[in-house]
């Protein structure tokens, strides 16, 4: 079994609570997890193995994929930018970007023919 990057994933926590300006009780109220296992994963306090669930769950509740936390332990910080995103997100953000060029296109058409 590989070696996990736990400070990487305390580091994506911290950053990610400024971030959302979350409380670490916040957290571990919105992903249903003990306090005291959000305080030893954001300070990396005794670096263990963690249950896949917790790491969802920390994840969802941080708004991230669910399995951005288990990434970023396994590739260490390379995933704590962002850059690693799945195909149905992918997806679904084209669609979003799509979505947004036709209403864009539509509300210049609609200018333009005031313009007129």
């Amino acid at each position: 079994m590989a070696q996990k990057d736990w400070d990487a994933v305390a580091a994506a926590i911290q950053a990610r609570l400024t971030e959302l300006d979350m409380t670490q009780s916040e957290l571990a109220a919105r992903a249903g997890v003990a306090a005291e296992t959000v305080r030893e994963l954001r300070i990396n306090l005794h670096p263990r193995r963690r249950s896949p669930r917790t790491l969802s769950a920390l994840s969802e509740a941080l708004g991230w994929p669910t399995d951005h936390l288990s990434t970023i332990a396994t590739r260490g910080g390379a995933a704590a930018d962002g850059a690693q995103i799945s195909d149905a997100e992918l997806g679904t953000i084209t669609d979003e970007l799509s979505s947004i060029a036709t209403r864009l296109n539509e509300i210049a058409s609609r200018l333009a023919k005031r313009g007129e």
